[in-house]
């Protein structure tokens, strides 16, 4: 069943060139554990990208019950938490996922250091990769405010004055991210909400596109 609706799609779309080109590729010796033990090192990249689509699919179905409101926000979640089936597995993976893919990315991003793997020709990759890591904290930080609880609530009163701090765009910085500069209300609970749903997710899918472009053409860089 499955290779006929191949067979029909590629009669029409002529998608196995391009399969083939994606799958046949050669990965290098030193990237096999079971050749060399130290190649485990290799995978701390694979395993951020593993578990930020478990993070966007988990969302996915977060944003199905979330009310971004300061009304129904904790409402919304306490009904997730308790009476949706499976919510409070599916939450948990999201508010762990968090934390483990900021981990893993820095092993990565160690990693990368270390082996100069930010050198010629791999400059350009090395930029959107840091450019990615301050995506997934912003995506972090603006998570965090979504449950409205005290904890959230306050936390985010930190971040927004370490924000304030900045110089020269501070002011108005804070003021984008809250819409008003005082307190921490509805507006800041939507534009937060808005932000971590929309903008931050388009900007993490389009530079890991360009992650992986440039990992494909340049390759997996080698040991010291």
């Amino acid at each position: 069943m499955l290779n006929r609706m191949y067979d029909w799609i590629d009669e029409r779309l002529d998608i196995t060139p391009i399969w083939r080109d994606i799958a046949d590729h050669e990965v290098p010796e030193h990237v096999n554990p079971a050749h060399h033990f130290s190649a485990f090192v290799y995978c701390f990249g694979g395993l951020t990208f593993f578990v930020t689509v478990i993070q966007i699919l988990s969302g996915m179905f977060l944003t199905m019950y979330y009310v971004p409101d300061i009304k129904n926000a904790w409402e919304s979640v306490y009904y997730l938490q308790n009476e949706v089936a499976f919510g409070q597995i599916v939450r948990g993976m999201h508010h762990w996922g968090a934390s483990v893919v900021i981990v893993m990315m820095f092993l990565h991003t160690l990693r990368v250091f270390f082996q100069g793997a930010y050198k010629k020709p791999r400059e350009l990759n090395w930029v959107v990769g840091v450019l990615i890591f301050f995506v997934m904290l912003a995506l972090g930080l603006t998570g965090y405010l979504l449950p409205w609880d005290m904890k959230a609530l306050f936390a985010t009163k930190v971040t927004l004055d370490i924000v304030e701090s900045l110089p020269f765009i501070g002011v108005p910085m804070k003021t984008l991210l809250a819409g008003d500069p005082t307190i921490v209300g509805a507006q800041t609970l939507t534009r937060f909400f808005a932000i971590h749903v929309f903008f931050l997710p388009a900007a993490l899918l389009a530079l890991m596109g360009v992650h992986f472009v440039l990992i494909r053409r340049q390759g997996i860089s080698g040991p010291l």
